[in-house]
């Protein structure tokens, strides 16, 4: 019934002349560990809008890459996510975010060690905690082990610098020989089997 009147009021809207009211977007905020490699997977998922590179779960106001990659800001890489929930859901982008990363690692992601690299996932309401919560203990149930991600309410987020958002996309050598380097997709291949994300 809902979507049957969203179409007529999308129809009456363009019968009168105006612009059909704009999609109410959600967004998520995640951290996987180098952000360079989280961009990707959600860049490509029909009803995402953006993805930008950046720092939140920290106390430092506005932080450089710099400081944030030498773990004295309390700030982790992250991705945030801004999309239309009415083409992909938020358990659609955790199932994403979880095939993603190493949600075992305690100590960084990968080849990246210390905090500004652990995994967490950034609420922005009571809703998305709860889908959070959900998802992470089906996550544990299917690893069997100590899923050591954090779930934690979002903060401000800081964009990155220019350079770092779309990286994959501006230096493609130097990703993907990083990428493979850190040991990324060999143990996402180790964990999900099939079901791991990629580049």
């Amino acid at each position: 019934m809902a979507a049957v009147l969203a179409v007529t009021v999308a129809g009456v809207a363009a019968a009168a002349g105006t612009k059909a009211p704009k999609p109410v977007l959600g967004r998520a905020t995640l951290a996987g560990g180098c952000f360079w490699c989280m961009v990707p997977p959600f860049e490509k998922i029909p009803g995402v809008v953006s993805v930008t590179s950046g720092y939140t779960g920290g106390q430092k106001v506005n932080p450089s890459y710099e400081e944030v990659s030498a773990g004295g800001t309390g700030h982790a890489e992250s991705v945030d996510i801004v999309y239309d929930p009415a083409k992909v859901t938020y358990a659609q982008l955790l199932d994403v975010f979880w095939h993603n990363v190493d949600p075992l690692q305690g100590d960084g992601q990968f080849c990246d060690h210390g905090h500004q690299y652990r995994t967490a996932i950034f609420y922005h309401d009571a809703e998305q905690k709860k889908l959070a919560e959900e998802s992470k203990e089906k996550v544990q149930a299917r690893l069997q082990k100590l899923v050591v991600t954090e779930i934690v309410a979002a903060s401000r987020f800081y964009a990155a610098e220019e350079y770092h958002q779309d990286f994959y996309k501006k230096n493609p050598v130097r990703y993907y020989t990083y990428r493979a380097g850190c040991g990324r997709d060999r143990r996402l291949k180790e964990l999900w089997g099939a079901d791991a994300g990629g580049h």
